[in-house]
């Protein structure tokens, strides 16, 4: 619609809520778009249409994994290879939480995960897998009960964390340093209460606890009690009691 003179400048158009005026006025109506049959395909990747992806994503995520019973996630390397002693112990991890009541949650890939849902499965334990695209895709391990793909990582993570009492992390690279800081600062803010994190594996691991006391608390870039929002243990056993004493189990 125009304005009451009819000065073309100051034209608008509504489309829901959205307010166009001026020259980002665009022809016809969103119906006579929705309607017609011609034209190319690029609607298909605008920002609109992602927003109904990643909202679809979540509403598949949440109506798969709402009914699990209590859940504990386990982080680790794809890379991690078979008969190795971290794989070992992502089994004995699996095995131990199904024992304790928990159902089993990684990223379904292979490795350290496939490791702890294999623990899972073999304990006759909920294993869930939760995927992601990537270029190298890897598919979800043969032993995933309940499966979810994601495209979107954000997606992801909101899954590991809204479905889980905690985390156990194994010894990983980048996409489990990412996983273990999301979950980091979502306590440290209080975005998550009653959130234990339990780092398996002391040599891996003792080099970032290092830096972390000695940078980035020594600088005050944190605070001391920053340093208890995580334990960090060699026992199979001790992981699980901690990453589980603070349910309502």
């Amino acid at each position: 619609m125009g304005n009451p003179d009819g000065a073309r400048g100051w034209e608008e158009q509504r489309q829901g809520p959205v307010l166009r005026r001026r020259d980002q006025v665009q022809p016809g109506t969103t119906d006579q778009r929705l309607l017609d049959t011609e034209g190319d395909s690029e609607w298909v990747h605008t920002d609109p249409w992602r927003v109904m992806r990643i909202q679809s994503e979540f509403v598949e995520g949440f109506g798969a994994l709402a009914e699990l019973p209590s859940a504990i996630s386990v982080f680790g390397s794809a890379r991690t290879p078979q008969n190795t002693s971290e794989y070992e112990a992502g089994i004995r991890i699996g095995t131990a939480l199904v024992e304790a009541g928990f159902a089993v949650i990684t990223g379904g890939g292979p490795g350290a995960m496939e490791a702890a849902n294999r623990g899972a499965r073999e304990a006759g334990g909920v294993s869930v897998g939760l995927g992601i695209e990537l270029p190298f895709e890897q598919g979800l391990n043969p032993h995933v009960d309940i499966g979810v793909n994601f495209r979107y990582f954000f997606v992801r993570k909101t899954m590991f964390v809204k479905y889980a009492s905690g985390f156990v992390v194994l010894p990983g690279g980048l996409g489990t340093l990412d996983e273990l800081f999301e979950a980091l600062t979502l306590v440290q803010t209080g975005k998550v209460t009653r959130f234990p994190i339990v780092l398996f594996g002391s040599a891996y691991w003792s080099g970032l606890v290092d830096w972390l006391r000695d940078t980035v608390v020594a600088q005050g870039k944190a605070s001391e009690r920053d340093l208890l929002l995580f334990h960090v243990t060699d026992d199979v056993d001790e992981a699980v009691a901690l990453v589980t004493k603070e349910t309502s189990r």
